[in-house]
């Protein structure tokens, strides 16, 4: 088995994403983990020519419908191109039916005379303080299987807010370096699951969607979710985190919820 999650022929804006096991989430071994396509639109994006130094600042990611483990048709559009914005939309598409839609919004990047980064610092052990965090999965070949683990405290198995350190150590693409974008767009669709408060056995509470916003790309290979669920008595939800890096909060993310009894 190729060891990435997804083999991609051709380029943006008409390519394929030939999935592998490495994508399947833990619902349905034939169904993808949202962080896979998540991150695969990032890297779609990130490969669209910008008139400037741009990077991602926000990623919208709508699922659609359940995305197969399959091959995807990648389609790429500038929707806005400016002096220091660019809209991309990226659109998947599986057997010529779209399964997932996103948005992602660049920036121009440009030093500004500050004193640094006006962000909150860490509040968390590092990584290498924490102990290791199994992944529950169903399968040991799926997207969880692709991340080194450290628990905070809470985590997959225990209910309420989770806090977890993850460095993914396998390629999205075959043949493509993990960019920033990348690593946060994959941690940042764990957060319903490190954060349940319902039994995984008893209940799905798959994401919707995912937004995820960089105040600066995350720094370095790992990333600290610092997530909480809501649950509603209407079957709806969100899961919501902070992310962090060594050197503090980079980006928040949140998950529109929807809850069924198995």
């Amino acid at each position: 088995m190729t060891d990435a999650v997804f083999e991609v022929e051709g380029a943006p804006p008409h390519a394929t994403a030939r999935a592998t096991p490495w994508a399947a989430g833990p619902w349905d071994p034939g169904l993808m983990h949202g962080g896979a396509p998540s991150a695969l639109i990032a890297w779609a994006a990130e490969q669209v020519e910008a008139p400037a130094p741009m990077r991602i600042a926000r990623l919208t990611i709508d699922l659609l419908r359940p995305v197969p483990v399959a091959a995807l048709a990648i389609e790429t559009e500038v929707v806005r191109q400016g002096r220091k914005i660019q809209l991309v939309q990226v659109r998947l598409s599986a057997g010529g039916v779209e399964v997932t839609r996103g948005m992602a919004l660049k920036v121009r990047m440009a030093d500004i005379p500050t004193d640094g980064d006006f962000l909150p610092p860490l509040d968390e052990p590092r990584p290498e303080a924490c102990a290791d965090l199994p992944m529950r999965s169903g399968t040991p070949n799926n997207f969880g299987a692709n991340f080194e683990l450290r628990r905070v405290r809470g985590g997959f198995g225990e209910y309420g807010p989770g806090v977890c350190w993850f460095r993914q150590h396998r390629p999205t693409v075959a043949g493509h370096a993990l960019s920033p974008a990348m690593r946060a767009a994959a941690v940042a669709d764990f957060s319903n699951g490190i954060s349940s408060v319902l039994p995984f056995e008893d209940w799905t509470y798959i994401n919707g969607d995912l937004t995820v916003s960089l105040a600066r790309p995350p720094r370095g290979e790992w990333i600290l979710s610092n997530a909480q669920s809501w649950i509603s008595t209407d079957g709806g939800g969100l899961a919501m985190t902070r992310l962090a890096d060594a050197d503090g909060y980079f980006g928040i993310a949140q998950q529109s919820l929807v809850v069924e009894k198995r």
